[in-house]
């Protein structure tokens, strides 16, 4: 798996007047929870912030560096985004301990037209996510199947998903995905 990665760097000053300020110079104010739940106030390049923030998931992982010295992998947690200005305002990062089992609530993804919707069908959703647990370094980034096989009266359930080595599905194998059910 490869780690995107963001510098950061530790500040001390914290509030909302020394957050403008930083904005100001192209620096987004954030913070590091590590697996304690302990923070540490940073602060993050927006310009380089937004390139990795635009190509992660909830799940993607990045390798954060505070002062020049690796911190460990993380993920984003959450941001504060103005939508108008098109821009961050914030970030919180989540640095996780590797070797600890992860569980995760995603959401399944599906490409294709089934065959069953071209024949007249239409399709029924069921359940939109699955859980999963895994080590961070076995978490998909997405979960998505190709549905174009499916027929009309089929059914893609749990079970039929390729989630790949090291990923235990929580949710139960028989529930139901989503199915193709014939027009009336």
């Amino acid at each position: 798996m490869e780690y995107m990665t963001v510098k950061a760097v530790r500040r001390s000053e914290t509030g909302k007047r020394a957050a403008k300020r930083l904005r100001k110079t192209g620096t987004l104010p954030a913070v590091m929870y590590n697996s304690r739940g302990e923070a540490v106030s940073l602060a993050v390049n927006e310009k380089e912030f937004t390139k990795v923030w635009r190509n992660t998931t909830r799940t993607t992982l990045i390798t954060l560096f505070v002062d020049d010295a690796e911190v460990g992998n993380a993920f984003i947690k959450a941001t504060e985004y103005n939508i108008v200005a098109d821009k961050n305002l914030h970030v919180d990062f989540h640095v996780i301990d590797m070797n600890k089992i992860l569980k995760k609530r995603m959401k399944v993804r599906f490409s294709g037209t089934p065959s069953g919707v071209r024949e007249g069908g239409h399709l029924v959703n069921h359940v939109p996510q699955i859980e999963i647990q895994c080590l961070p370094k076995d978490l998909p980034v997405r979960i998505e199947t190709d549905i174009s096989g499916l027929g009309v009266g089929a059914t893609l359930r749990v079970k039929d998903l390729a989630l790949g080595e090291g990923v235990q599905v929580l949710t139960d194998a028989e529930t139901p995905l989503l199915s193709v059910a014939a027009g009336s």
